[in-house]
């Protein structure tokens, strides 16, 4: 019931904030014809900002507390962080793409490859640094799947490396010119580190979210 809510939700996902909703089934009963006690279910709630993931996370909350509502069930929460999303800063990604060509002798721009909106822990590290997170290539596969594997080392560990050093020659030749105008123009979404480890800890929250009365009524809370 949850799930075929959290499924009617998509229509609602702005294309723009590139909202992702992956839920697997970790429990549900452990033979057929016996209704189970207690069911459990995970997932991410990805975007492409923390306002997007926040205002669709709350949508995904609302959906399984009110199924558990219509079934007179309960329903508890646990929402922790997960890694924030990525925000390429502009003028690094220039600088990955100068370095690039000089390397390569290839025409063309790469920019827009580092402004996707895939995550690791570097988009913790983008809300308070300027960073990006490019890849040389020489790999074939799914990411993340079982048929993803190395097969041009070359490219992957010794054209990876010399990339890295001709950004870091661009970054910080001429006295860092380079670096210190990127950090010039970079606006953090956060302040500094204490403000965005403050802001993790507050998206924090666990507990039965349905609180039922004697007289039939329930007070919710999201």
């Amino acid at each position: 019931c949850g799930l075929n809510a959290v499924n009617a939700l998509r229509e609602t996902f702005v294309e723009a904030d590139a909202v992702r909703v992956h839920p697997i089934m970790t429990g549900g009963g452990s033979m057929v014809n016996a209704i189970p006690e207690c069911a459990t279910l995970e997932s991410y709630v990805r975007a492409a900002s923390y306002d997007a993931m926040m205002r669709e996370n709350r949508k995904v909350n609302r959906a399984f507390i009110g199924a558990a509502l219509s079934l007179g069930a309960n329903v508890e929460i646990i929402d922790t962080p997960g890694y924030a999303p990525l925000v390429s800063d502009e003028g690094m990604a220039r600088v990955a793409d100068e370095a690039f060509r000089a390397l390569t002798q290839r025409e063309g721009t790469l920019i827009s490859r580092w402004l996707d909106k895939a995550s690791t822990d570097v988009g913790d590290l983008s809300c308070i640094m300027p960073v990006i997170q490019p890849f040389a290539g020489g790999t074939v596969g799914r990411g993340h799947g079982n048929d993803y594997y190395v097969t041009d080392p070359e490219t992957a560990c010794v054209t990876a490396a010399k990339w890295e050093l001709a950004m870091l020659s661009l970054l910080l030749g001429n006295g860092a010119a380079r670096a210190k105008e990127i950090l010039a123009n970079f606006k953090p979404r956060f302040a500094s580190k204490e403000e965005f480890l403050a802001y993790q800890d507050a998206i924090n929250r666990a507990g039965e979210c349905i609180s039922y009365r004697k007289d039939g009524s329930a007070e919710i809370r999201l």
